[in-house]
């Protein structure tokens, strides 16, 4: 598990960029009211169309902080809660986030430029289980949507359809809808967020775009956020590092370890990481 950002105070943190977020919302809030002014007073049309595109931005960027905010405040009033309570395991702020797109569990995962996962953030055990499934298998609505780079929806038997590996296992969780958007800003996609059993009356691949978007430019591209969410955000790194010990040992290629870990663990029902920890401790040496 990741350190939480470097804070050793993680419900200062998110108040602190709860605070921050309220204020950029309020500041492009005011920039926006100044071009619509401004959009008034043009003399020409191609003024003022101008002012009111610039407007629309500003709009849309005070939105997105408002919506980080909650985000923040939703997690800080959950650690509030929670202080002392050590029976329990410290909240995760993808609950909130979960929360937002309507359901219980969602998933966010970051892949490198080659598309390999390199981390996951998981609301619950049922979201996690299904991204762990989706890397053992090589197939999956994140997988899809982080090379497509758009939406990716898929119900009961509609997922084994698209995924005979992935659909038929994702649905032993007792999971029946997925949805994944990408984390996408400037035509870079830099992962996925991955909706399970949405209530799809009051939500839809919209809402979750615009919490990715929300994601992707607060918290995973933005210099002053915190990719690794608070630390609920597991890396990838045991993995690539014992497919690279592996590699040397079989003398095969870096892809083709890799993949032996994901069939061992596949093949024993239990995570990739776990795999990848015996291998790097010598207590496993696949043949």
């Amino acid at each position: 598990m990741a350190t939480v950002g470097g804070s050793q105070d993680p419900m200062a943190s998110a108040e602190r960029r709860a605070a921050t977020a309220r204020a950029r919302s309020a500041q492009e809030t005011r920039s926006a009211e100044r071009q619509e002014a401004l959009a008034e007073q043009a003399v020409s049309e191609v003024r003022r169309d101008t002012h009111l595109r610039m407007a629309a931005v500003h709009r849309s960027t005070a939105s997105c902080h408002r919506s980080a905010a909650r985000l923040h405040e939703s997690y800080a009033a959950r650690l509030a809660g929670w202080a002392g309570a050590t029976s329990t395991p410290r909240p995760l702020f993808m609950t909130g986030v979960a929360a937002a797109c309507g359901t219980r569990s969602a998933a966010l995962t970051l892949v490198g430029a080659t598309f390999d996962q390199l981390s996951l953030a998981a609301s619950d055990e049922p979201s996690r289980a299904a991204q762990e499934l989706e890397f053992l298998l090589g197939e999956g609505p994140a997988r899809d949507a982080t090379r497509q780079v758009r939406a990716v929806t898929a119900t009961g038997s509609g997922m084994t359809d698209r995924w005979p590996g992935y659909g038929p296992a994702v649905s032993e969780l007792g999971i029946e809808e997925v949805t994944a958007v990408p984390l996408s800003m400037e035509g870079t996609c830099v992962g996925a967020l991955t909706v399970f059993d949405a209530a799809s009356r009051v939500t839809g691949s919209q809402t979750f775009a615009e919490v990715a978007e929300v994601l992707t430019r607060t918290m995973i591209l933005n210099p002053a956020g915190d990719p690794e969410l608070y630390g609920g955000t597991d890396l990838r790194a045991l993995v690539h590092q014992a497919a690279g010990m592996v590699s040397v040992q079989l003398d095969c290629s870096v892809s083709d370890a890799l993949e032996l870990i994901k069939a061992r663990a596949f093949t024993e029902g239990v995570s990739a990481h776990a795999v990848a920890e015996r291998i790097v401790r010598g207590e496993l040496r696949l043949a």
